[in-house]
């Protein structure tokens, strides 16, 4: 039972393909409150990197341009250091790269500000360490998650949907790949904090998905009669 009176923070955390962005956005609609896009960030800092040919590893020149990077979210587009990403961050280059990126200890230091400054009008968050280091102290931690098969047929629509060539079993491949990477990189593991409630959303649609969260954020905030 949550009893601060500062404004909840709600954090999805999860393994890629589970639907966490879109869910995410759907509940802070619906709750009045910003959403965070932490996997656009960790996607446009990937790309501002690939641009400038720095690879993924602590060097003078990776943390240079750490210290020059800014990411901002206005009328549903991206833009990181000054320029419109939307559409670029969602290519399959930075979905191959991005888990690289993420895994580097100095860009989570580095990003761990950017996503903290948001918290004093309350949000809703995803990613993979929202609830065990970015926001520990989050009102409500649901671990969203789905078999891989579902997250890479899932992905596989998408892109279709947007136009572009995919293949279903390379993106199977990508997937159990990046959970392999994601669950063993030495900074800020994806795990389940302990006190997270776990969803599968594997078979369940949309709407499904977004009512189990809504009602386990309405068990937590709602007061005691």
């Amino acid at each position: 039972m949550r009893s601060s009176g500062r404004p909840p923070i709600i954090v999805l955390d999860g393994p890629a393909g589970a639907g966490k962005s879109t869910v995410a956005r759907e509940v802070a609609k619906r709750m009045c409150l910003p959403f965070l896009d932490t996997g656009a960030i960790y996607r446009a800092i990937t790309h501002v990197m690939l641009s400038k040919n720095i690879p993924p590893s602590d060097s003078p020149e990776l943390r240079a341009a750490l210290g020059e990077f800014t990411v901002s979210f206005r009328d549903g587009r991206v833009f990181a250091c000054g320029g419109d990403v939307t559409e670029v961050i969602r290519t399959p280059m930075i979905e191959r790269n991005v888990s690289p990126y993420s895994a580097l200890p100095a860009l989570r230091e580095s990003l761990l500000g950017i996503q903290r400054a948001e918290r004093s009008r309350g949000l809703v968050a995803e990613g993979r360490d929202m609830g065990t280091v970015v926001f520990p102290d989050a009102d409500v931690k649901i671990f969203l998650t789905a078999s891989p098969g579902e997250r890479a047929a899932r992905r596989h629509a998408e892109r279709l949907a947007r136009g572009e060539e995919s293949n279903y079993d390379d993106i199977l491949e990508q997937v159990k790949a990046r959970d392999e990477m994601d669950a063993n990189r030495a900074a800020a593991p994806l795990k389940r904090a302990e006190d997270a409630v776990t969803l599968d959303s594997t078979g369940l649609s949309f709407e499904e998905v977004v009512s189990c969260v809504m009602e386990e954020v309405a068990r937590v905030l709602t007061p005691e009669s």
